[in-house]
């Protein structure tokens, strides 16, 4: 049974739609004001909210505005009997599904509530097929260029070894789905592919993080902990940004490589692990080796495999096809009608600079699948970019 919360502060309006709405089988609960209709709404999952629209602020914020970000699939239908033009379009903008005028039509009403209905079904569904339907693998990689096909030729070549590989690039080129790539074309796939963002973790956890810790190691030790050597067993540890590893993290490293064994901080157990290490950078770690901020020892054991994922830049003719791929997986995730880009929008995107890679170009056509119509021109291009 569908349930609806009518929020309202005329007893006689929450009786009247209470009587209606019960009439046609939707289960309702109520609320005198905007305080008890926010705690209702974090304490259950509603359908429907039906709400008068002077309701006073609550922190500075409406209660629309707070339940559509507690619940965004919830649909809002927004009911006032100082209605005009503004105040309807304020509340659409705001995130309402709709705006009832009072004294409420009864016709009116119900079909709002049933469009409503049908509208969050259809999310509802949208959202269980979604989880059904296998998606494109996220480390796909996209494109036809010269660049990235070489890419492809040597993940093809070396994916099946055990072969330590090190990717550089710059920001957002892509490195992370080629060192998925080479964890899925490989025996280890069926294993766990662990990645560590070196440059994310302070330098004085980045040493907990891989090995591992005993109780008592330290003062927030409170329990054993495994590292994520550990967490890889028999699969792949993707060590991203290593350029940013301290150097004590790096000395233990080399060793793991070395004897392929650690130990947890706080223990004296030597643990044999099986993994094999990809790495990446976006610094050229040989300046970093000249400045004496990265072990050369550790740099010849990494680079096995030398991959340079190339910039967007100099692989603009991709761009087309990178632009579609985008385009159809965020109609999809946002659970909106596919869009199509004009070919002219298309040329424009391949003239821009990219200093930020795939990542940026994936922003923006996300920013240009939310603000603009059902196919993308080359104004909304120049608009939004």
């Amino acid at each position: 049974m569908n349930k609806i919360l009518l929020v309202d502060d005329e007893k006689s309006i929450r009786n009247t739609l209470r009587e209606i709405l019960e009439y046609e089988k939707f289960k309702i609960d109520e609320a005198e004001n905007g305080k008890a209709g926010l705690k209702k709404i974090k304490e259950n999952r509603y359908d429907l909210m039906l709400c008068d629209i002077k309701m006073p602020q609550l922190d500075g914020m409406d209660l629309l505005e707070l339940a559509v970000g507690i619940n965004p699939d919830m649909p809002v239908v927004m009911i006032s009997g100082h209605g005009n033009i503004e105040t309807a379009v304020e509340a659409l903008k705001s995130g309402a599904f709709d705006f009832i005028e009072k004294p409420i039509d009864l016709n009116r009403l119900l079909v709002t509530v049933r469009n409503a209905m049908d509208k969050n079904e259809l999310v509802q569904e949208t959202k269980a097929l979604r989880k059904r339907i296998p998606a494109k693998k996220e480390s796909e990689i996209i494109g036809k260029s010269k660049p990235i096909l070489e890419v492809m030729k040597m993940i093809d070549k070396v994916a099946s070894t055990d072969a330590r590989v090190l990717i550089t690039g710059a920001n957002g080129t892509g490195k992370e789905l080629v060192a998925r790539q080479l964890h899925e074309k490989s025996e280890r796939r069926k294993k766990p592919f662990i990645e560590v963002n070196c440059a994310a973790i302070p330098s004085e956890l980045i040493e907990s993080e891989l090995f591992g810790h005993e109780k008592g190691a330290f003062t927030s030790a409170v329990k054993q902990r495994k590292g994520k050597f550990e967490q890889a067993e028999g699969g792949t540890l993707f060590l991203d940004e290593i350029g940013d590893m301290s150097t004590s993290a790096q000395a233990k490293v080399l060793r793991a490589l070395q004897e392929s064994k650690i130990s947890r901080l706080g223990g004296d157990k030597e643990i044999e692990v099986n993994v094999r290490i990809i790495a990446a950078t976006n610094k050229d770690l040989k300046k970093e080796i000249d400045s004496s901020q990265f072990r050369e020892d550790l740099y010849h054991r990494l680079s096995v495999i030398l991959i340079e994922v190339p910039a967007l830049k100099d692989r603009r003719e991709d761009i087309p096809l990178l632009t579609n791929f985008f385009l159809d997986k965020i109609c999809t995730e946002q659970g909106i009608a596919t869009k199509t880009i004009k070919p002219d929008a298309v040329k424009l995107l391949q003239e821009k600079d990219w200093s930020g890679n795939i990542r940026e170009l994936r922003n923006v056509i996300e920013r240009l699948t939310i603000l603009s119509g059902k196919n993308i021109t080359a104004a909304d291009v120049k608009d939004y970019c």
